[in-house]
């Protein structure tokens, strides 16, 4: 079971969680009904994100095993057989379909099953020639996360703040910029095609320019006066310093030489898991409580 949980990257369905945030934001987070059908965007992209890893590592077999951490995963390494991932692919295929009929049902939206389906597509050009194209490849990244908060905000009727949607943005790019600013020096360029265009001088220089529009955007989101109406307080701009404290130990982080992955550099420090939740907690007395 170990290994297929590897094989579907389940702990990468953290990212999933951006489609909370329109919810959250929206002071709905108790409206069950809204609530249900976020868990259903939920699990509907989890099942669609472990469709693409798997038939990535099926693509990729070859290469994985020749990398010095990718020849770990459970296809490369043959504890899980192609045949038996392809089984688990079609598995997931019908369960993906099943929960769009649901949720377009719930939904009464065309877009709730086309977003995902966009998702896909992008993503399997992505795996097949995109990653291949330097900027495109953060950039569709980047993307990713941003249709991930478009799909929370189709599925409960409510849009977020532009500022939000670029905190994200930039958000994303600086992330992508530091996964292969450290493939770049962990594995070297030949490790994938777009890091032969690639230098870690200038993933130094975009990364740190995406971080502080990142910030800079974030601080315009907590102070535009209808978020400041909505929530009912000015108390949001409070919460700058210590988004920019995560975001700062985050950048020692990839300094000191990990492999760049944002799952595994969360997942694998404590201090970033408790400054994250520390400004969840915070983040839901200002909007729910004050």
């Amino acid at each position: 079971m170990k290994e297929y949980l590897k094989l579907f990257r389940v702990k990468h369905y953290i990212k999933n969680l951006l489609i909370f945030l329109p919810l959250f934001f929206s002071q709905s987070i108790f409206n069950k009904d809204l609530l249900f059908l976020d868990l259903l965007g939920f699990i509907i992209f989890s099942i669609t994100s472990s469709i693409i890893y798997i038939i990535n590592d099926i693509m990729d077999i070859e290469k994985d095993k020749l990398h010095p951490i990718k020849k770990n995963r459970p296809l490369a390494s043959g504890k899980i057989s192609i045949k038996q991932a392809k089984i688990c692919e079609i598995f997931l295929v019908i369960i993906f379909i099943l929960l769009n009929i649901i949720t377009s049902y719930f939904t009464h939206k065309i877009t709730s099953i086309i977003i995902p389906i966009i998702y896909f597509i992008i993503n399997i050009l992505y795996s097949k020639k995109l990653k291949e194209i330097p900027i495109v490849d953060v950039a569709i990244i980047s993307f990713g996360f941003l249709l991930r908060v478009y799909y929370g905000s189709v599925l409960i009727d409510v849009m977020l703040s532009n500022w939000l949607y670029l905190t994200i943005m930039f958000g994303a790019f600086y992330l992508g910029f530091g996964k292969r600013r450290n493939e770049i020096i962990q594995n070297g360029i030949k490790s994938r095609k777009s890091l032969k265009l690639y230098n870690k001088e200038f993933l130094d220089k975009n990364m740190y320019v995406c971080l502080s529009l990142a910030v800079m955007s974030y601080s315009m989101w907590c102070i535009v006066p209808n978020v400041v109406a909505n929530v009912g307080n000015n108390y949001l701009i409070y919460t700058v310093p210590l988004i920019m404290i995560i975001l700062q130990m985050y950048s020692l982080i990839i300094e000191n030489g990990s492999h760049g992955d944002p799952i595994e550099v969360v997942l694998s420090h404590k201090s970033i898991i408790f400054l994250i939740l520390l400004y969840i907690v915070i983040l839901f007395l200002i909007i729910y409580v004050l």
